[in-house]
């Protein structure tokens, strides 16, 4: 097995690329959508969040109201650590069953935004950074998620920096190009995660000879 990380900037196109790696034969775990597991209701994840941060945080449905809890931690370092302690390690944990259960001889790619940020970059064999330029960034979130201008240069300054996020790749795939010129790349890295996964295998033991 290998255990590949991966992470990119916003808008840089990392859930593009951890779409192309599934469908070369990777086994994804995505963070973000074990993040949202992990507090759905009836689970012991957001008793919790309830618990610290209160009722208000509910929907009327009894789901988590995430606008309203993002209102209140992204305004207070301390509480968002707080929040962090609870969701991080139900994530970890989830993440390493999905990686329990994989094939012995699987890829497991673990697509996870804030890699370099929580200094998760030894967890994995090899980390993948996807990359664009700023302005490339830029453009796909104000033109392709109708985010404002402003909103999405904060959200880009609010992340480690392209530089940051480069020096712990052990792979970059430079995702300043359309589609048709990423598919190949992606392709290409795929190709290199199957040898390193096989290499990485240990080697039968060697029959002894018989002396004649």
């Amino acid at each position: 097995m290998l255990t590949v990380g991966l992470t990119g900037g916003i808008g840089a196109g990392k859930s593009e690329v951890s779409r192309l790696l599934v469908e070369c034969g990777a086994v994804l775990v995505d963070a973000d959508r074990i993040a949202r597991e992990v507090v759905e209701p009836g689970t012991p994840g957001l008793a919790a969040v309830v618990d610290a941060f209160g009722e208000d945080v509910l929907a009327a449905d009894g789901s988590l109201d995430r606008p309203r809890l993002g209102a209140i931690v992204f305004a207070d370092a301390d509480k968002l650590a707080v929040l962090n302690s609870i969701v991080h390690p139900l994530v970890g944990a989830r993440s390493r069953e999905l990686e329990e259960a994989a094939p012995e001889d699987a890829v497991v790619v673990h697509d996870v935004p804030l890699l370099t940020e929580n200094g998760l970059a030894p967890l994995y064999d090899l980390v993948i950074v996807v990359d664009a330029g700023p302005a490339t960034q830029l453009e796909r979130l104000v033109g392709r998620r109708g985010m404002s201008e402003e909103d999405a240069r904060a959200r880009m300054a609010a992340q480690a920096t392209r530089e940051q996020r480069r020096a712990i790749a052990d792979i970059v795939i430079d995702n300043d190009v359309p589609l048709d010129e990423l598919v190949p790349r992606v392709k290409d890295v795929w190709d290199e995660l199957v040898r390193r996964e096989r290499a990485s295998r240990p080697r039968p033991p060697q029959a002894p000879e018989t002396p004649e």
